[in-house]
């Protein structure tokens, strides 16, 4: 079994109008309110691709009763929330003009007895499951939380897939991550540098490899992904044509449709292409991505 968790989960109040100004009135377009966070998109899209899962995380107050109504109703996905007793699941507004402008709010306080119950229900993984880990943390949690849930699961032989930044990330490579997926800007921002080129991504993340991860997935926007793999194959692949319509949730979709192609297939290099199609797929539409619109994009794709 596939369980995702969103420590910081929201609800994504996404607008589109021609042209954003500041201190007047805008009319919009385009409105939808959707539920967010990357291990939400992960469960959606797995949900999409015919892979269940189960999502977990905190939620409260009646923003969180709302992504639990979403993804129980609309996306027909599993849900094991813990429920806060005080405040809301924080709304973020995406503002899509001639550029794309974001306000993102707070979250609620998570007390320690809430982190227990989140400790209780990932004490029941069993050998072989799968853990995504996805996104940052709210400031009421502790900063090594990744770090400790890996820790304590790492004697389960659980896969985990973790989709961090910087400290979260590097410090659970010496738990042997199954998978974890920088950007191309999140990988330089590791070692403090600016990496422009294929070699020096390749390069960098060969370190990681060195420090413990099995397979890295570095997305590269516009310009594609690379893949190194545990059995010591690199592959990279341009992104296939189309418009970039809506870049939230792309690099979620890719993480899942890589988890759906891998097991589906135990091969990587099916796992690669249907994790380009699956974040491309999300890219050049207003939704997440489907089976049908990864299946088109796949026929694109040459690794």
């Amino acid at each position: 079994m596939i369980y995702t968790v969103t420590f910081n989960p929201s609800l994504d109040y996404i607008v589109r109008l021609d042209s954003f100004k500041t201190g007047t009135i805008n009319r919009l377009k385009y409105e939808k309110i959707l539920c967010g966070g990357k291990g939400i998109n992960v469960s959606i899209v797995l949900k999409n691709l015919g892979v269940s899962s189960i999502a977990s995380g905190f939620t409260a107050g009646f923003t969180g009763e709302e992504i639990e109504r979403q993804m129980k109703n609309e996306f027909n996905c599993s849900c094991d929330f813990i429920h806060l007793s005080a405040g809301n699941t924080r709304i973020n507004v995406k503002i899509k003009a001639d550029s794309e402008t974001e306000v993102n709010g707070q979250g609620p306080n998570i007390p320690q007895q809430s982190i227990d119950a989140l400790f209780a229900k990932l004490d029941k993984l069993q050998n072989g499951d799968y853990l995504v880990l996805a996104g940052s943390i709210p400031n009421t949690l502790p900063n090594n939380i990744y770090e400790r849930i890996l820790e304590r699961l790492y004697h389960k032989n659980v896969n985990f897939v973790v989709d961090a930044e910087g400290k979260l990330l590097l410090n659970v490579l010496e738990y042997k991550p199954f998978l974890i997926k920088p950007n191309n800007h999140e990988l330089g921002g590791m070692f403090g540098k600016t990496l422009t080129t294929p070699e020096a991504l390749i390069e960098h993340a060969r370190i990681l490899q060195q420090r413990g991860a099995r397979n890295i997935l570095i997305s590269r926007g516009g310009d594609g992904a690379i893949l190194l793999t545990e059995k010591g194959d690199c592959m990279s692949c341009a992104a296939p044509t189309g418009t970039l319509i809506n870049s939230v949730g792309a690099g979620d979709s890719m993480v899942a449709g890589f988890l759906a192609g891998y097991l589906s297939s135990a091969d990587y290099k099916t796992a690669f292409r249907m994790g380009i199609a699956a974040g491309s797929a999300s890219a050049f539409s207003e939704n997440l991505a489907v089976m049908e619109e990864v299946d088109t994009l796949m026929k694109q794709i040459t690794i």
